[in-house]
């Protein structure tokens, strides 16, 4: 088991968990409650972490991981409506269209 990377906060943790482990990746979130004793350890120690179960997956797990955290930047216009899409979105915001192909 080793560690994937420290999250700056639970919810960031648990979404890129919850992202890992539908790529099929075996990760955990681990020390989900120790802010609440950053106070008693350095805050830094205090952080959510990610861990990867299988230390084969760990490169695969980095590399996905990259993706999270840097989506691609898209320029897009919606065939159904006609709005300009920025940013990594795959759909339309303002009438829920699929990003074309």
């Amino acid at each position: 088991m080793k560690r994937l990377a420290q999250a700056p906060n639970l919810a960031l943790a648990s979404l890129w968990c919850d992202m890992l482990a539908q790529a099929g990746l075996a990760v955990s979130v681990q020390r989900a409650f120790a802010s609440s004793i950053a106070g008693e350890i350095p805050p830094d120690q205090a952080l959510p972490e990610i861990w990867v179960e299988d230390d084969e997956q760990l490169d695969t797990a980095r590399a996905l991981l990259a993706q999270l955290q840097h989506p691609a930047w898209r320029h897009w216009v919606c065939r159904g409506c006609g709005e300009r899409i920025d940013g990594p979105f795959d759909q339309c915001w303002s009438c829920g269209a699929a990003m074309p192909e």
